[in-house]
């Protein structure tokens, strides 16, 4: 299924100009997909910024590290799973890219927000290291 998203974005982006889209006023299918994609990428982006910052921040506990590599794993199967199953449940439709493609941004936003709450944030006063990701 992501070869599938990816040849859409791939054929789509030789096609058109990022700069000729605008994601406010789209009409085709293949335009919402493209947005739909945009959005994911951001937050993807967001994601990695707020692990990699968890894991300076803890860089001392080694162990600490291990296992947040190990869940950002599981999690990684946990999302193409789940959101695998969105896409077959709309397969009939053209909605279905779109439908996978949200998918995956929420939970990759509620996944950023997890390694914030538990990783950039301190259990007194103290100021977080990142702000709180917006879900």
């Amino acid at each position: 299924m992501k070869k599938f998203i990816f040849l859409i974005y791939v054929i789509y982006s030789s096609f058109a100009v990022s700069d000729e889209i605008d994601c406010n006023n789209i009409i085709s299918t293949l335009d919402i997909n493209y947005c739909a994609g945009i959005e994911l990428n951001k937050a993807e982006l967001q994601m990695t910024t707020y692990l990699a910052k968890s894991k300076e921040k803890n860089s001392y506990d080694k162990e600490l590290i291990t296992a947040i590599d190990k869940a950002q794993q599981a999690w990684k199967v946990y999302i193409k799973a789940h959101c695998d199953s969105i896409y077959t449940m709309w397969r009939e439709g053209s909605i279905r890219g779109v439908m996978s493609l949200n998918c995956k941004t929420k939970l990759t936003k509620q996944r950023t927000h997890e390694i914030w709450s538990n990783f950039l944030t301190y259990m007194d006063s103290t100021p977080a290291v990142l702000p709180e990701p917006k879900t």
